[in-house]
C-alpha cells in the first residue's frame, strides 16, 4: 500500500439522519449496521434478523453512498437510517446510526452477517445473568475460512448470498451439530457486539481518530475497560454466519490502527487483545487486572517505538 490514512486527514462527509416513519413496538435491541453499496448482503442480513430473532428489534442502517439501490431499498423497508453521499468510514457511520437508537441495548452488526435462530435470546439472557450495565458481549461467528479467535471455523456454507446454503446451515443448527457448538469465550471486541446504551454514551462510541476504521473495535473495548468493564464475553449460543466480505479490499486509504492505539494508550493492540482480554480463550468469568510485571513493561517498550516513526 502506497500510504496510510493519517488521523488529521479525517473529514466526514455530511450525514443525514432519517428516523423511521414508525417506531418498532417492543424493540429490545437497536441494531446498527453500516453498509457501503453492498445491497445483496445487507438485504440478507436484515431479512435474517427479521426471520430468526425471537424478539422485535430496531434496525438502524448507515448507508454510505447507496447508489447501488441500497438507499432506495432501506427507505422502502421503512428502516431508521442515516446517509452520507460518500463513504463516511466505520467510526462516523456507526456513531451516526447509533444516535438514532431507541432502546437500552445497542448492537453492532456487519452487513455481511446472517443472524442465526436464537442469536438474540442468547445475548439477552447473558446480559440478564450479568445483572449490571458494565459488559461487552459478542456473538460467535461461523466462518467459511480463516480462524478469527472465538469463531467456529472453517465451516463453509457459502461465500456470498448467491451460493449461501441457508437450509443446510439451519438444519445443522436445528440438529445441534457438534461442529457448530462453541463454549463461551473471552475477549468480546468485534461485531456482532452488544453494549448497554449508557456505557456506549459514557465512552463516546467509536473514536473518529481511527477513521476509516482499522483498530476501532479494540479501541472501543479499551475505552470500556478504562470505564470499569471487565465482562468481555463471547456467547457461544449466539451465532451468526459471516461471509467475510472484505470492504477494506476496496480502493480506500486505510489508517494504521496499531500505531494510533499504541500512541493513545501506550500499549500494543496485540497485548490488549491477547493478554488483557484473553481473546478467544474459554470464558472463566470477569477479567482480572493484570499485574504490571515484565510482560507489561516489555509491551510498553514495544508501543514506545511508534513515537519515533517518521
Amino acid at each position: 500500500m502506497a500510504r496510510r490514512h493519517r488521523p488529521l486527514e479525517t473529514l466526514a462527509p455530511r450525514i443525514e439522519a432519517c428516523p423511521a416513519p414508525r417506531p418498532t413496538p417492543g424493540a429490545r435491541f437497536s441494531i446498527v449496521i453500516p453498509s457501503w453499496n453492498n445491497l445483496p448482503y445487507l438485504r440478507l442480513c436484515v431479512e435474517s434478523i427479521r426471520r430468526n430473532s425471537a424478539m422485535p428489534h430496531q434496525v438502524v442502517v448507515h448507508v454510505n453512498d447507496g447508489s447501488d439501490g441500497t438507499l432506495d431499498w432501506v427507505r422502502a423497508q421503512g428502516l431508521d437510517h442515516t446517509h452520507s453521499e460518500s463513504n463516511a468510514g466505520v467510526c462516523f457511520a456507526v456513531n451516526a446510526a447509533a444516535a438514532l437508537s431507541t432502546t437500552d441495548l445497542v448492537a453492532y452488526m456487519n452487513d455481511d452477517m446472517y443472524a442465526c435462530p436464537g442469536w438474540d435470546t442468547a445475548l439477552l439472557e447473558a446480559a440478564g445473568r450479568i445483572g449490571h450495565e458494565r459488559f461487552m458481549l459478542s456473538g460467535t461467528m461461523i466462518e467459511p475460512g480463516g480462524k478469527t479467535p472465538g469463531s467456529i471455523a472453517p465451516r463453509d456454507y457459502g461465500g456470498d448470498p448467491e451460493t449461501f446454503r441457508e437450509r443446510d446451515l439451519l438444519a445443522d443448527l436445528l440438529a445441534d451439530a457438534v461442529s457448530l457448538r462453541r463454549a463461551d469465550w473471552s475477549g468480546a471486541t468485534s461485531p456482532p457486539t452488544l453494549v448497554h446504551r449508557r456505557m456506549w454514551e459514557l465512552v463516546g462510541g467509536y473514536s473518529v481518530e481511527f477513521s476509516p476504521g482499522m483498530g476501532s473495535d479494540p479501541d472501543l473495548s479499551m475505552k470500556l475497560w478504562l470505564a470499569g468493564v471487565r465482562e468481555f464475553r463471547g456467547i457461544g449460543a449466539s451465532r451468526v454466519y459471516h461471509f467475510r466480505h472484505k470492504t477494506v479490499g476496496r480502493e480506500i486509504v486505510l489508517n494504521d490502527g496499531g500505531e494510533t492505539f499504541a500512541l493513545k494508550y501506550g500499549l500494543p493492540i496485540s497485548y490488549f487483545l491477547w493478554e488483557m482480554l484473553r481473546w478467544g480463550r474459554d470464558h472463566e468469568g470477569p477479567l482480572p487486572d493484570l499485574p504490571r510485571g515484565w510482560r507489561h513493561r516489555w509491551a510498553r517498550a514495544r508501543a514506545f517505538r511508534y513515537r519515533f516513526k517518521p
